[in-house]
């Protein structure tokens, strides 16, 4: 799960670089704190990043690679590196501290986020605070988690997955190839791999805030980085100052029932689809998908796709696992609606050749989504032997975070169940975690399950769309619950996450960041724009 914007920060990176666990959180702070951290060394970027920041923004940046403990219990053995970048505050002389960002995945890189700033934050948040991005342990520029050493290797592997297996064939060359993975991780990740839980990052964030001198955390996660927030609070309460959590995770299901989780994960994707088909039925001409049924219409062609491919006129051919992922990726973002609109009528005149009026023209596809481990597919065009420069920190991180079943040979028998349950991407979602997780090769990760309930001494704002697809609202409303001190803050939108396009929600994060003034819990905003206006 990643914030929309991340997106693009996550491709640029990877073109460019590439129950409670035992541990006693608050002593191992202290001791921390006694012992004095390693101070975070700023330097300039490098050129292959710096190429990547706005013209604008160059002259306030600088990075740094940071180490901290591969494993926290050895605090002195082995380091890995943290890459990290700096947007300096442009009031150094009322600087508040630093601000960290997460944009989710997990995988997600962060590095490139505080040159976003300006799209996220209002002005004043960017005055008071060093905007501080990084990629979490096994991601991107950090140490990463890698599970190939050729792109031949992966494409090999990669190639004999399906995002939506549906036949006996692909649900059996999907599974065979998903234990070709884990078994690869298994041989090449090397270390890295038994220490990738959310924990240990909250640990390693725990120190990149004290190696920049701030005596309490700010942070900012959206999406998976609501977790890692979260994680944080509960380890590290008295440390935390302000923390703004947007597109929530339930953080006490996901961590002690990942079957049941995902599962919701997918009815919330079937809640935030027929939200849009509602939406586009009632604005009307404004939808390009308005005419007739909306609901009936996408069931028709799901339902005729899962059998037989559609051929656009242009040539495009439209598969079952087209029309889903591509679905499933436009609904994190409601400025995307009308391509997404025109497109369905287009693959729907296909089979109604009657509705196309005369005029009709093939839309422009949607940009397509992540892949199936939540990373921008960067490979295309590599030599066959070159080395792999992607990295596997999605199941690297998930499948220590969330506990499934060591048994691969139920998928097919839950991902028929979903599908029934939510015909649309039911199958979808357990064709991810589920299958993967149930061979990954780490038996009992250290990782953080609760409690979750510790109190901060400033309440946590939390923040839902009520009609987000990766974390449905009902997510955002157990993570205000579970929290030990929290507000909720509700919107009235579609897509995943919202920091950046509501003003109201701007205005009282900024103010709650920067003055510490948390907004009245239960206030409803509404996005600056709505889809088809």
């Amino acid at each position: 799960m990643l914030h929309p914007l991340a997106r693009r920060a996550l491709a640029v990176a990877l073109a460019v670089g590439t129950a409670a666990s035992g541990l006693v959180a608050t002593g191992s702070a202290a001791a921390q704190e006694t012992q004095g951290a390693t101070p975070v060394q700023w330097a300039a970027c490098p050129e292959d990043v710096l190429s990547s920041v706005p013209a604008e923004e160059r002259d306030k940046v600088s990075c740094a690679d940071h180490p901290v403990p591969l494993d926290h219990r050895e605090p002195h053995g082995e380091k890995i590196t943290i890459a990290l970048l700096k947007r300096s505050a442009d009031d150094q002389a009322n600087r508040i501290g630093s601000l960290f960002l997460n944009p989710g995945g997990p995988g997600g890189s962060g590095l490139l986020y505080p040159t976003y700033g300006g799209s996220l934050f209002q002005p004043e948040v960017l005055k008071r605070f060093d905007l501080v991005g990084f990629d979490p342990r096994g991601v991107a520029r950090s140490t990463p988690l890698r599970c190939f050493k050729t792109e031949e290797e992966a494409r090999e592997v990669f190639g004999r997955m399906a995002a939506v297996p549906v036949t006996r064939t692909e649900i059996r060359d999907t599974m065979d190839a998903t234990e070709d993975y884990t078994s690869a991780c298994a041989r090449n990740a090397g270390p890295l791999l038994r220490h990738m839980s959310t924990e240990a990052v909250a640990r390693d964030l725990d120190l990149l805030r004290q190696g920049v001198g701030d005596k309490q955390l700010n942070y900012v996660g959206f999406s998976y980085g609501t977790l890692l927030g979260a994680t944080y609070a509960a380890m590290f309460p008295s440390k935390s100052r302000a923390l703004v959590l947007d597109g929530n995770v339930d953080p006490a299901l996901r961590t002690s029932d990942g079957t049941e989780y995902d599962r919701q994960r997918a009815q919330g994707f079937e809640l935030a689809l027929d939200a849009f088909l509602k939406h586009c039925d009632a604005v009307g001409d404004k939808c390009a998908y308005s005419g007739g049924d909306p609901r009936a219409k996408f069931d028709e062609v799901r339902d005729h796709l899962r059998a037989n491919p559609i051929t656009l006129p242009g040539g495009a051919v439209v598969t079952y696992a087209t029309y889903i992922t591509r679905v499933a990726g436009v609904l994190y973002s409601p400025g995307a609606f009308q391509g997404l609109a025109e497109w369905l009528q287009d693959i729907y005149n296909v089979l109604h050749p009657d509705s196309a009026s005369s005029s009709a023209r093939i839309a422009e596809q949607p940009a397509p989504p992540p892949n199936k481990r939540g990373l921008a597919d960067v490979r295309v065009g590599v030599a066959g032997d070159a080395e792999y420069l992607a990295d596997d920190s999605y199941y690297g991180v998930n499948c220590s975070d969330k506990p499934f079943p060591k048994v691969p040979e139920r998928f097919p028998a839950v991902a028929a169940k979903w599908e029934r349950e939510s015909p649309t991407f039911g199958r979808m979602q357990a064709a991810s975690d589920l299958l993967t997780c149930a061979s990954w090769p780490v038996r009992s990760p250290d990782r953080w399950s609760g409690p979750w309930h510790r109190r901060t001494p400033n309440p946590v704002v939390v923040v839902g769309n009520y009609y987000d697809p990766a974390t449905q609202y009902k997510f955002s409303q157990r993570m205000a619950r579970q929290l030990g001190n929290a507000v909720l803050v509700s919107v009235d939108s579609f897509g995943h996450c919202i920091l950046g396009d509501s003003a109201g929600v701007d205005a009282v994060v900024a103010d709650y960041l920067v003055n510490l003034k948390a907004p009245a819990s239960g206030q409803v905003f509404q996005p600056d724009n709505q889809p088809f206006a």
